[in-house]
């Protein structure tokens, strides 16, 4: 207990148990305070945390007051420290933060300090799972031919992974092959309660993917923060947050017989979307929620994002324990979870109306409301009903060019396409589905949907119906547990049969490792300009993310997924027309051969048991022979070999000096973008397969590489030189300046069109400072460090924009950008903004919070904007450049 010597609130540690002295904990009841009990579950893990980190320094005991003091001070901004338990990575956003570690330990060493200080305080947990691609499906060995595609193409990464498993203590990396890290996290990582030096306290985490808030299902509190944000924590250093409001959501009522929980999930989805709840904390009550197993919680909390929620939050209870316990859960952990958590008054029975705590605001689904339902075509809080979907999008084709809408003109609504695949004649019309994947953290964690369309599949099968050959079908598993169930319940040779074969585990087809999609059908889709479609069991479906082919993209259950292959389009009205023909000739009818929430359950029962997760993660960080053999260097430095073009050390940090410099005004500075609503990271972000005509393309062959090895942005984000021209790559970005989409901008001194890297470069080297100008939810979608390192790698020293999605706010001012925001009523065209003044922002010598600055244009006007630093910590963030730079001035005293 040495950590907690000037801890003032270390009167109230007792033992568990007195028979297991050794085994202590805060015992917040004995705060006698009884604002304790009326808060909402999810501030009580706050408030432990404070309680337990209280140093005086870093968490004071006024932070413990104002947290006790919520209900007061909600709607205040009220600045609070959180340590969270643990921090999780994936590979695509650990590869950089791995990266930043290795040149934060150079730095420190240049400053005369000790790089080894340079090293994860905070448990990190980094789960390989980003880099695996659909390269080939529908055969047998297609699991093993991406397995071994993926290494060879990433071996260069992960051998530099092994690297920091090795130089960072603290640091355990989850091999390839093994799964989606959020589905690894809730059947595995996740602790529920910490047992730390002989101190029990409730998990909680941090990750640097925003659906981390999957986690919440299961009563974990955690939520996705930038990578940078991430480092910092993984440092010792508390998240500064502002305590959020908490909608209590109350669910009552029973669904549908064929309902799944991805139909309640996009209908919440949509419904908090409506309600309004950025920023703020969602937390689930009611009997209802009682109704919903584990697997269903994690669905909708993984979703959170996709509602702007920053946590999603199902408090502990029995059917929690009855989860951990059908995972392989030890029983003497179950034993001192359960008895901890009662203890502390963070347990909870739904269906006890006196536990339900106080809200900012309550809302209400019954869940007999819900129907099947999809959401796109191009966003996931654009729910359509199943029964609306073929008029929907039929209206979507006449539609103006938008969310909703692709402006074909009328006479080309029935346009098809015809072409020839192996040997034989197909055509594809407006709808037509070219892909069919059943991937994502979203669904595929949850055993009632993954064996509805096991039984979907079974009954299709046994009907005769069958998947075209040219729509790419794949199945990628959250982890080897679906595998397991899905064999031995019998409906993986069904699944085969429709083309659903698995191809890896891992996130693949939702965050755009599609793969390739047939020449012939890619040619039909170019040819004929056709809205192909491409449906998905994932949580994003954003322009240009999915594949460059399909213009529309929609999210559905995984046994609608199958249900959309079967018919070979969207454009189908499920209740009135059949899903196919019968071998016997006879119309088939998807009410025919969809399963029953009743036969799922009882197949659930049967096979998914404690031995299966038992079995599979015991192995779980031996069982990849390649990644076990693969040879890394242990020096404690990193070498960096400069041939590399994966990894390579970034710019950061170059003539960092120990002496602050103050903050400067950003003068004459031109417009690089001038943007509307909605951009989201996956606009901003390098992400998806490098375009040969883009300027990272050109970088890379002048390096000496063949397009076939360029690989795609996600493996390369440990290479800045590739990130930066990545950087606003986006083919469906539009900019205002061009009036169409595209990955370019005007260089406004020429007036040339100019890819928006090389325009970029041009500014800089004219020592023009950059702005970008933008609408509402800037930055919405997942948390992409790189959304912010790259446009500071392209000189952009602010962005000005009406609203910021949460996570994106903070990677900028992560990496000392300056987001700026819009008063109330204000907008670009509100203000007669054309982008194409010259723009001077003011920064006074004194900054506080949120404070107004005046913007001077070269026109003479002068407008006022909200600085979006919003607590003192994120102030000190920028006077030091960066919240990297502050940690390595740290790290470097003494």
């Amino acid at each position: 207990m040495s950590a907690a010597v000037k801890n003032p609130f270390e009167h109230i540690v007792e033992p568990l148990d007195p028979k297991h002295p050794e085994q202590q904990f805060f015992n917040l009841s004995k705060l006698g305070d009884p604002r304790y009990d009326r808060l909402p579950f999810s501030i009580r893990v706050l408030l432990e945390s404070a309680v337990r980190n209280c140093d005086e320094f870093l968490v004071k005991r006024s932070d413990v007051e104002s947290i006790l003091n919520w209900k007061q001070t909600q709607f205040q901004t009220v600045e609070v420290p959180f340590r969270p338990a643990r921090v999780i990575l994936q590979d695509f956003t650990g590869v950089p933060a791995v990266v930043d570690f290795a040149a934060m330990r150079d730095a420190v060493m240049k400053l005369g300090g000790d790089p080894e200080k340079i090293n994860p305080v905070c448990p990190a947990d980094l789960v390989i799972d980003h880099s695996i691609q659909v390269d080939f499906n529908r055969k047998s060995d297609s699991l093993q031919k991406n397995q071994d595609l993926e290494f060879d193409r990433n071996k260069e990464r992960f051998q530099f992974l092994k690297w920091g498993s090795k130089a960072f203590r603290n640091m355990r990396i989850i091999p390839p092959g093994s799964g989606i890290v959020h589905q690894v996290n809730l059947e595995y990582l996740a602790r529920v309660v910490f047992n730390q030096d002989g101190l029990l306290y409730p998990d909680s985490l941090v990750g640097t993917d925003s659906h981390t808030t999957m986690i919440d299902g299961l009563g974990v509190l955690g939520w996705g923060v930038g990578g940078i944000e991430a480092e910092a924590v993984m440092l010792g250093q508390p998240i500064s947050m502002v305590l959020p409001e908490v909608v209590g959501y109350k669910v009552h009522g029973a669904a549908d017989k064929f309902i799944t929980s991805t139909d309640i999930v996009l209908t919440v989805t949509k419904h908090l979307r409506q309600v309004g709840v950025v920023g703020k904390f969602v937390e689930f009550f009611g009997p209802g929620v009682a109704q919903l197993s584990i697997a269903d919680r994690a669905t909708i909390a993984n979703m959170c994002p996709e509602y702007g929620a920053t946590a999603a939050f199902f408090p502990v209870d029995d059917v929690s324990l009855q989860y951990l316990e059908q995972t392989g859960r030890e029983p003497e952990k179950l034993a001192y979870i359960t008895k901890y958590l009662k203890a502390v008054a963070i347990f909870r029975d739904y269906n006890d109306v006196s536990q339900d705590p106080e809200f900012t605001q309550v809302v209400e689904l019954d869940l007999s409301t819900v129907v099947p339902c999809c959401s796109g075509p191009k966003r996931p809080q654009d729910r359509v009903p199943v029964s609306d979907m073929k008029k929907d999008f039929e209206v979507c084709l006449e539609a103006k060019q938008g969310f909703k809408g692709f402006q074909v003109a009328p006479q080309h609504h029935n346009a098809t396409a015809p072409f020839q695949f192996n040997g034989k004649e197909y055509a594809l019309s407006h709808g037509s589905v070219v892909i069919a994947a059943i991937t994502s953290c979203t669904n595929t964690s949850n055993p009632s949907v993954m064996l509805g369309a096991g039984l979907l599949a079974k009954k299709a099968v046994e009907c005769g119906l069958s998947v075209k050959p040219y729509i790419k079908t794949s199945l990628s598993p959250g982890s080897g547990v679906v595998t397991y169930y899905l064999r031995e319940s019998g409906v993986m040779d069904y699944l085969s049969q429709l083309g659903f074969e698995v191809v890896g585990y891992g996130c693949m087809t939702c965050i755009g490792n599609s793969g390739p999609l047939p020449e012939p059908v890619v040619e039909a889709i170019t040819q004929g300009d056709l809205i192909a479609a491409g449906v998905l069991s994932g949580n994003r479906n954003f322009e240009g993310r999915v594949h460059p082919n399909t213009r529309a993209n929609y999210l559905a259950s995984p046994p609608l997924v199958i249900a959309y292959a079967l018919a070979g389009t969207v454009r189908i009205d499920f209740d009135n027309e059949p899903i196919g023909m019968s071998s016997e000739g006879k119309d088939v009818f998807l009410r025919d051969i969809w399963p029953t929430r009743e036969e799922i359950q009882a197949v659930e029962r049967m096979f998914v048991i404690p031995s299966m997760f038992k079995e599979v993660y015991e192995k779980i960080e031996h069982v990849n022979e390649r990644w076990n053999s693969l040879a890394a260097p242990s020096d404690k430095l990193y070498t960096w070999d400069p041939k590399s073009t994966y990894i390579k050390s970034p710019p950061f940090f170059d003539g960092l000096t120990r002496k602050l410099q103050p903050p400067a005004s950003i003068t004459d500075a031109c417009v690089l973008l001038n943007l509307g609503d909605s951009v989201t990271t996956d606009h901003i972000s390098p992400a998806g397969n490098i375009a040969r005509n883009s300027p990272a393309a050109r970088y890379l062959t002048s390096r000496g590489l063949n397009s076939r090895d360029y690989n795609s942005y996600g493996s390369r984000r440990g290479n800045d030189a590739v990130m930066a021209r990545g950087t606003f790559a986006n083919i469906r970005l539009f900019n205002k300046f061009l009036n169409k989409q595209a990955p370019q901008t005007i260089h406004l001194p020429t007036g040339e069109t100019l890819d928006v890297f090389d325009a970029a470069d041009r500014y800089q080297q004219s020592r023009i400072p950059l702005l970008v100008l933008a609408g509402k939810e800037y930055g919405s979608g997942s948390s992409r460090d790189w959304a912010a390192k790259g446009p500071f790698l392209l000189g952009i020293k602010a962005v000005l924009a009406e609203s910021y999605e949460r996570i994106h706010r903070s990677n900028l001012v992560g990496m000392g950008v300056i987001p700026l925001e819009y008063l109330p009523g204000d907008t670009a065209d509100s203000l007669g903004l054309t982008g194409r003044e010259r723009y001077t922002v003011v920064i006074p010598e004194l900054l506080t919070p949120r404070m107004v600055v005046d913007i001077k244009l070269d026109t003479g006007k002068t407008f006022q904007v909200r600085l979006r630093f919003d607590t003192d910590v994120e102030l000190a963030y920028f006077r030091h450049g960066g919240i990297l730079n502050y940690m390595i001035r740290k790290m470097s005293e003494s």
